[in-house]
């Protein structure tokens, strides 16, 4: 019997993923983090970046957030997300318009006010267009 560990990932919004897994990796401010089983107990912030998931069964789930804080306990990891999206729902050209949007913001063509917004939309369409691409080459696999 393959050891388990219960993942909950949840945004804002909605409860994003909740089952069991071998191993959870996110996207820590210091680097990767990966969670398997009886890790030990831990709370740490998450930079926007990668959540990838892999079950017991062996299929291995890709969410993009942007940000948000990881906690370990005993016999659950959870992700309280700032934003958060699995890879096969992103719908790139919506992605693609808001990073455009916050590359021309940042390009000093917005209003000031608005750079530390655009610079998180950034973060979080890059992450989910490079979410796109790990999906495709696992599709390609």
């Amino acid at each position: 019997m393959t050891t388990t560990i219960r993942c909950d990932i949840v945004s804002a919004e909605a409860e994003i993923f909740h089952g069991e897994a071998t191993m959870v990796v996110a996207t820590g401010e210091l680097g990767e983090l990966g969670i398997a089983p009886r890790h030990a107990p831990l709370i740490t912030r998450l930079k926007p970046g990668k959540v990838v998931v892999t079950q017991a069964n062996g299929e291995v789930l890709d969410f993009a957030i942007g940000g948000g804080i990881l906690e370990v306990q005993p016999q659950v990891v959870t992700i309280l997300a700032d934003t958060a999206i699995r890879a096969d729902d992103i719908d790139e050209a919506a992605v693609k318009a808001v990073k455009d949007e916050a590359e021309r913001i940042l390009a000093g063509r917005g209003e000031a006010m608005d750079i530390a917004e655009a610079q998180q939309k950034l973060a979080e369409a890059v992450v989910q267009l490079q979410a796109l691409e790990r999906l495709r080459k696992t599709l390609k696999h």
